[in-house]
């Protein structure tokens, strides 16, 4: 019974330290956006795809501000402004954030 070993690292998979690099290499920006009829729209951008599963994070952001959302060419859009809580959670998961 021989463990998997990432192709990346090296390490075992259960160790394996490639995402976390991946987020502290991300330039990840926080807005928003006024829509129709004045609505408001929390804009995160800057995320890298190909490193990280978008439609994972956006489900988890959905989940923590109890709102609904998409994800657009490579952008998480959260309806309403949830600029406070998407930060502190994408900090606490090791994401570097600018707010704008």
């Amino acid at each position: 019974m021989a463990e998997e070993v990432c192709p990346t690292c090296g390490l075992p998979k259960e160790i394996c330290i490639c995402e976390d690099i991946a987020r502290e290499q991300q330039e990840i920006e926080i807005f928003t956006d006024k829509r129709r009829y004045g609505k408001k729209v929390t804009i995160i951008d800057g995320i890298d795809t190909s490193d990280i599963d978008i439609s994972d994070l956006a489900s988890e952001l959905k989940t923590k501000c109890a709102a609904g959302g998409t994800t657009k060419n490579g952008r998480i859009e959260l309806q309403g402004d949830h600029i406070e809580t998407v930060k502190d959670y994408l900090e606490e998961k090791g994401f570097p954030v600018e707010v704008r």
